[in-house]
């Protein structure tokens, strides 16, 4: 079988419309990437803060401990 890449010349370029095809699908996927860590990540975190009263666990450890 031979390798399909090694047919494609090196002074060929693509059509602009393959270009923008490909980059519109990357910002698709990082669009995705952003909003799956928005509500997976950063979301919880913040409910987790405003009903814990907004003090993150270990700063309130580490003032027990002094006292």
């Amino acid at each position: 079988m031979d390798n399909p890449f090694k047919k494609i010349l090196h002074s060929e370029e693509l059509p602009e419309v393959l270009k923008e095809k490909v980059l519109n699908d990357v910002a698709m996927i990082k669009l995705s990437i952003d909003m799956a860590d928005l509500f997976v990540v950063k979301y919880p975190n913040t409910i987790a803060d405003l009903l814990g009263g907004g003090t993150p666990k270990k700063e309130s450890e580490e003032e027990n401990n002094q006292n």
